[in-house]
């Protein structure tokens, strides 16, 4: 009972007036509906400012040289992995190894289940451990397991790949495609996507994030047109192929990619003021284009 009158007393409370709008809108009384402008905000004239005039050549000066670098290194660096490569023709490399046709279907979901568990694990430590820690240790196990690889298929299919493969030796190179699906799902899989969006400025963003996806699918077109003609002239070499690239852009990451954990945007600049290489760059333009 105490309840229903509450309810009833609720309802019978008259209507609170509106409050007055705020004194940072202005009113046009011109207009047969009346509408309200918000005034500009020292923060929207600051992104105003940093937006404007950044055309496609923007990027190319000076100044942006350490950002144009990495919106074509890291998408590149990315695909010169092979992951796409192992996903893209899974079935038919499993098949040749030793598998049946539904078995190497098989192993093929498995290796995509590895990659995705391995993503949303990248996802909870990324902010803990930091951006260039997951790149160098998923560059390590994957040029291992890569190596790994190609030793296997050296060993028992011969330099030639003619002879035949056990079903236990064909389920070690599973493995290690597991492992080395494990080590891309951490690192360049997710991080490629990351560290543009965390580098670029506002200035040159559209600009930049247009260069990585573009370079990235132009990669992928290339190297898989390519990729069953290398395996069939070069066999397991095509592996090592494929290590000796991701020796490179790890020792790339080493020695050219910052820490961007915890950075803002708009302090960037700051980072690769302090870098040993980028400085150059950075300082420079900025020069210039004071002047």
């Amino acid at each position: 009972m105490a309840l229903f009158l509450g309810l009833l007393r609720h309802m019978h409370t008259p209507p609170q007036p509106l409050p007055p709008p705020p004194p940072s809108a202005v009113t046009s009384p011109s207009s047969s509906c009346q509408t309200t402008t918000p005034l500009a905000t020292p923060w929207s004239k600051k992104i105003s400012k940093a937006v404007k005039g950044g055309g496609f050549g923007t990027i190319f000066e000076e100044q942006y040289r350490p950002e144009l670098v990495m919106v074509f290194a890291i998408p590149l660096s990315q695909q010169l992995t092979g992951i796409n490569i192992v996903a893209f023709y899974a079935p038919n490399l499993f098949q040749s190894v030793g598998f049946g046709s539904d078995s190497a279907l098989l192993s093929a979901v498995i290796l995509g289940l590895v990659n995705l568990g391995s993503i949303l694990v990248s996802t909870a430590v990324v902010d803990r451990f930091g951006r260039r820690f997951l790149f160098i240790a998923g560059g390590i196990q994957m040029l291992l397991c890569m190596i790994a690889v190609a030793v296997v298929l050296a060993v028992v299919s011969g330099v030639h790949g003619t002879e035949h493969i056990s079903k236990g030796k064909a389920i070690l190179v599973l493995v290690l495609f597991c492992f080395y699906a494990a080590g891309f799902g951490w690192s360049w899989g997710p991080l490629c996507w990351l560290i543009p969006s965390e580098i670029i400025p506002m200035k040159i963003r559209s600009t930049g994030q247009s260069i990585a996806v573009a370079v990235q699918f132009l990669t992928v077109f290339v190297l898989s047109q390519t990729f069953l003609t290398m395996l069939c002239h070069f066999k397991f070499g095509a592996f090592l192929f494929y290590a000796g690239w991701i020796a490179l852009i790890t020792i790339f990451v080493i020695l050219f990619l910052p820490e961007t954990k915890g950075i803002p945007l708009d302090l960037m600049c700051a980072i690769w003021g302090k870098h040993w290489y980028w400085s150059r760059f950075t300082v420079r333009g900025q020069v210039n284009q004071d002047n």
